[in-house]
């Protein structure tokens, strides 16, 4: 039986390493050297797109004989980008933006394999409802659950789903920022199917 080839997350996000746990497969974890500043015009969703590609390309042109996944979420605000927060203020500005709004989490995973010249990269849209949100919950909010390295600030995993209406998505755990279903979809096509190893 052929081995399989080695699998890596080209990605340093702990919650997209602790939702590929999730497949029982053995794997490494590289940080993808890639910058992430968008190009003039891109709307989010080829934003996110783009940089789970070129994560994956940059970890990939490394181990050529690996599959490796690249990942990216970027939160869509009518056209408006809005990343990681990485500061408290930062984090209330967003999610006054995001109060009473809908917003669309575009989350993009990809995966390529250098050997065998495979690459794809799939979108997976999450339309999340926010309601309307009052400072003093959105200070408590932020003090508690302290998301500064979630797009959009806000954590559906944990305290974050209060801030929320609902959540309309065909890949579940694509809002904490790896969409399994796809990634599955996209590791058979790679040669690396999660019920066969």
């Amino acid at each position: 039986m052929t081995k399989p080839p080695t699998l890596i997350l080209g990605s340093t996000s702990r919650y997209r390493r602790e939702l590929l746990q999730r497949l029982r497969l053995s794997f490494e974890v590289v940080s993808p050297q890639v910058d992430e500043t968008a190009l003039p015009g891109e709307t989010p969703s080829a934003l996110a797109l783009r940089l789970a590609l070129a994560k994956a390309r940059a970890v990939a042109a490394l181990h050529p004989h690996a599959v490796v996944i690249g990942a990216d979420q970027v939160a869509d605000l009518d056209g408006q980008a809005l990343g990681k927060p990485g500061s408290h203020d930062n984090a209330v500005a967003q999610l006054r933006l995001l109060s009473g709004h809908q917003a669309i989490f575009q989350t993009a995973v990809a995966v390529v394999r250098g050997d065998t010249g495979y690459e794809e990269a799939l979108l997976a849209p999450v339309t999340v409802h926010f309601r309307t949100l009052r400072d003093d919950e959105i200070e408590r909010y932020l003090r508690l659950d302290q998301p500064y390295d979630c797009a959009g600030s806000a954590k559906s995993e944990t305290l974050g789903i209060t801030l929320l209406d609902a959540i309309d998505s065909d890949d579940p755990t694509a809002l904490v920022g790896l969409p399994l279903i796809r990634t599955c979809r996209l590791l058979r096509s790679a040669g690396l199917d999660p019920l066969a190893t």
